[in-house]
């Protein structure tokens, strides 16, 4: 079982809910400043719904806690990087694209 992508830098320890994988492997390519991401538990919402999109949240003591939304589903993620919030966010917005 293969528990590593991206050069060892995205976690698939757990599921990633539907259309957030592609978007967090395109920010691992284009951004080498982030070190990992620790996709968390999944939750079942009633607001997520559309293409997958992330926001960052808080920080925590590496780097960024975000909430990704997608397919009537929530997932925290655990995003090691020396990024600022926006430096982050931006990043996020061109992986988005």
């Amino acid at each position: 079982m293969r528990l590593r992508a991206s050069q060892g830098k995205l976690k698939i320890e757990h599921s990633i809910i539907d259309g957030v994988r592609p978007l967090l492997e395109r920010l691992l390519a284009g951004n080498p400043e982030v070190r990992s991401v620790i996709p968390g538990v999944i939750k079942p919402v009633r607001d997520a719904r559309g293409p997958g999109k992330v926001r960052v949240t808080v920080p925590t003591s590496n780097g960024w806690k975000a909430i990704a939304l997608s397919a009537g589903a929530r997932q925290e993620l655990f995003i090691s990087t020396a990024l600022t919030k926006e430096q982050h966010e931006l990043a996020l917005e061109r992986a988005g694209e």
